[in-house]
């Protein structure tokens, strides 16, 4: 068993290991928040431009429809709230005081010498939010928490910890954000994820940064016999590069797990985006839907499906459209089958949108503005639902400046 003096030892080893894909950051260029923030008892006390923010990040500051909630601003927890007495959600700093077995899942599943990413995060013992559903509970109302950028120059280093026990059920909807004027930051963000023996967890992450941020999530779930996962990823707005490649093990028989992706990169925009899964028990599933596009920046969608154990059954989607001659779109499936009687397969194409399905709305009475947008809209749309009112009309608002742009 490796003691915390071995991952420290780990982790000082490779600060300096840079990541596999993408751009690589000079992390000394940015500082680790430790400004004296104040904390928020009640999300409605916030500015108005404040609660905007939250709001077009999924999260509803009158937490009508929610379970609990949950704010970090830099690496400061400002609020923690709970309504559902089924339901724990704190600090991971709080919640590791609170549970001497928690230390159990603590970095088990994400390496602290993974890259220099994972190491920034261990070393500075980041904090972020615990959330356990108990055995045989079954939340009503998704639980909400943001993690938001308040400084410029600053890295928030961030470690989430999610607990679906036996035969219960969760909906997360966390949101990833920067406060108006905040231009250059780092948000590293390190989650682990169990979902247990029966288990259900829907996970919708919405992405909303600003134009200079570097983003640099690593997550992994472990799958139980039976569990399911569903994780849905929105991002649509400007960012300077994101790297993203969850990875789900399913390690129980029967268990599922299916990801959603629709992401849009902008001018200047680096997006390595994507989804992995291990097939580790027999008769697992899983299905890696991917909707991206290009209006002049960079994406590279990546899918990856690795069968090790018998009856296997797993399906990978990519699709891209690139909207001008200045963006890139690169598919990347990998599909591995280490046993017999297994069922992988993938679809991936990249093109423009076609004329004649413009020229089709165009002569129904619609301007080519309009077509664009319909279209668009249409292929964005993998079956996400439950997001606040205001989200859907930024997201409506977003794709329909995307229309605009393309003609």
């Amino acid at each position: 068993m490796q003691t915390g003096t071995d991952l420290k030892e780990k982790a000082e080893k490779a600060i300096t290991k840079i990541a596999m894909y993408g751009e690589d950051f000079n992390l000394d260029e940015f500082e680790v928040g430790e400004k004296e923030l104040p904390e928020t008892e009640n999300l409605e006390d916030l500015d108005s431009e404040f609660k905007q923010t939250l709001l077009n990040a999924g999260v509803l500051p009158d937490e009508e429809g929610r379970s609990g909630s949950f704010l970090m601003l830099d690496n400061t927890v400002s609020h923690s709230t709970m309504r559902d007495p089924d339901v724990e959600l704190m600090s991971l700093h709080e919640a590791m005081e609170k549970h001497d077995w928690l230390e159990e899942y603590s970095w088990k599943l994400v390496s602290v010498d993974a890259d220099k990413y994972t190491a920034k995060s261990y070393l500075e013992n980041a904090n972020g939010y615990f959330i356990r559903a108990p055995a045989g509970k079954k939340s009503s109302m998704p639980v909400q928490t943001c993690l938001v950028m308040g400084h410029k120059d600053v890295t928030q280093t961030v470690h989430n910890i999610l607990i679906v026990e036996e035969d219960a059920e969760l909906d997360v909807i966390t949101g990833c954000t920067t406060k108006k004027g905040v231009e250059r930051a780092m948000h590293l963000g390190i989650s682990e994820i169990y979902v247990k023996k029966g288990g259900v967890l829907n996970f919708t992450m919405i992405h909303n940064w600003a134009e200079d941020i570097g983003v640099r999530p690593r997550t992994v779930i472990h799958l139980e016999e039976g569990a399911t996962f569903v994780n849905n990823y929105i991002l649509l707005k400007p960012v300077r590069s994101i790297q993203s490649y969850p990875t789900a093990i399913l390690d129980g028989e029967g268990a599922f797990a299916r990801f959603h992706t629709i992401a849009v990169a902008h001018p200047g925009s680096e997006l390595d985006l994507g989804s992995r899964v291990l097939f580790n028990a027999p008769n697992t599933k899983a299905e890696l839907v991917s909707r991206t596009i290009t209006t002049g920046g960079t994406v590279i969608a990546r899918g990856e499906m690795v069968a090790n154990e018998l009856h296997s059954k797993g399906h990978l989607e990519c699709h891209g459209l690139v909207l001008n001659n200045e963006g890139t779109q690169r598919a990347i499936p990998i599909l591995e089958a280490n046993v017999d009687d297994v069922e992988l397969t993938h679809e991936a194409a990249v093109g423009r949108i076609a004329k004649d399905q413009v020229e089709y709305l165009m002569a129904r009475g619609l301007s080519e503005e309009e077509s664009v947008g319909m279209i668009v809209r249409g292929f964005l749309d993998v079956g996400i639902t439950g997001l606040p009112d205001e989200l859907a009309a930024d997201i409506d608002k977003t794709i329909a400046q995307i229309g605009k742009d393309a003609i």
